[in-house]
């Protein structure tokens, strides 16, 4: 898998979600959330699960834990996706062609 690949699941997934998400919550999240939206004194629980989103993406970038499962799953990182090119890519490195030891000191 690689940059292409990466790029064809986070479309599709875009795709599926579509504008609204339907989630159902058990009673520890609900009571949670209900606290949560009392607290910060919210009038849509949309907002708040927007912020949560948005979290725990940043959470997950920071920490590493985004490129630890990009790099397992398709083998690039969130910097390479967000460049559109993998670091190989970027430093020249596939433009070298493949060394044949074989055939590598015969004149």
């Amino acid at each position: 898998m690689g940059l292409d690949d990466l790029t064809d699941a986070v479309e599709s997934n875009y795709g599926d979600l579509g504008g609204e998400c339907a989630v159902s919550l058990d009673r520890e999240t609900r009571t949670e959330l209900a606290m949560l939206e009392a607290a910060l004194d919210l009038e849509e629980t949309d907002e708040l699960l927007r912020r949560a989103v948005h979290m725990l993406f940043q959470t997950t970038v920071e920490t590493g834990r985004l490129d630890f499962h990009l790099r397992s799953g398709f083998d690039v990182t969130y910097d390479e996706y967000l460049s559109g090119m993998t670091y190989d890519e970027m430093s020249g490195a596939d433009q070298y062609p493949q060394l044949d030891d074989e055939r590598r000191y015969q004149f």
